[in-house]
């Protein structure tokens, strides 16, 4: 195997286990939020450095790949689109860090399972798990048509997040002294479309990678 492809072969492998990595990160921090689980919540936020130090080794090995060995074609568009996801990943980790120190740092939040249901937030969870799990599932089988799925999945996570601040707002009217606990909650919403809009960026770089086209700034029909 020439050097290059060893480096590939590194490179891949590398990218799949930060891509578990930040999966579960985003799995144990819905569990937390959903079962108000601060224990979960510490063990999200103890793994962050992980995810930050396989950033930093991913980043690292993209540029020695294009310093030593000045990769074309698809050997390139990977590199290219292995540096885009690794930044993505790296920002979905946050965001399941952010959720985590909110439950964290503020240990007596407690919601309506009544608004929790209605707000859809258990299926927006699930979705964004979805959405990272079809990314990984079209990598590895290097299938762009698996990614695709993942912008569906965006409008639907866009959708609950649009629904949310409306129906959040219609329980404060009725339990304004529940009014601080609902604003955490909102919180919670914002991040998940975030981690929604970062998964779409990486479904992007896949089909960069696979099929040489760029859908930045496209339609996603």
């Amino acid at each position: 195997m020439r050097h290059l492809e060893q480096e590939l072969v590194s490179l891949r492998q590398d990218i799949i286990d930060m891509w578990k990595l930040t999966l579960s990160q985003v799995t144990k921090a819905g569990e937390a939020v959903l079962s108000y689980d601060r224990e979960l919540a510490l063990q999200v936020s103890a793994r962050e450095k992980r995810v930050d130090a396989y950033e930093l080794k991913i980043d690292s090995i993209c540029e020695n790949i294009i310093a030593l060995y000045q990769p074309v074609a698809v050997d390139l568009r990977f590199v290219l689109a292995a540096m885009k996801i690794n930044s993505n990943l790296e920002r979905i980790a946050d965001f399941a860090y952010g959720m985590s120190k909110q439950l964290i740092h503020y240990p007596t939040m407690s919601l309506d399972a009544d608004l929790v249901t209605e707000t859809h937030l258990k299926e927006m969870f699930e979705a964004v798990k979805n959405m990272l799990s079809q990314g990984l599932e079209s990598l590895e089988n290097e299938k762009a048509g698996i990614a695709a799925a993942i912008f569906t999945e965006d409008n639907i996570v866009d959708n609950i997040n649009n629904e949310a601040p409306r129906i959040i707002a219609n329980y404060i009217e009725q339990n304004p002294d529940r009014a601080y606990d609902c604003l955490q909650f909102i919180s919670i919403f914002r991040k998940l479309e975030r981690i929604g809009d970062h998964c779409s960026n990486i479904a992007e770089e896949i089909f960069f990678y696979l099929e040489a086209k760029v859908l930045k700034h496209s339609p996603k029909e």
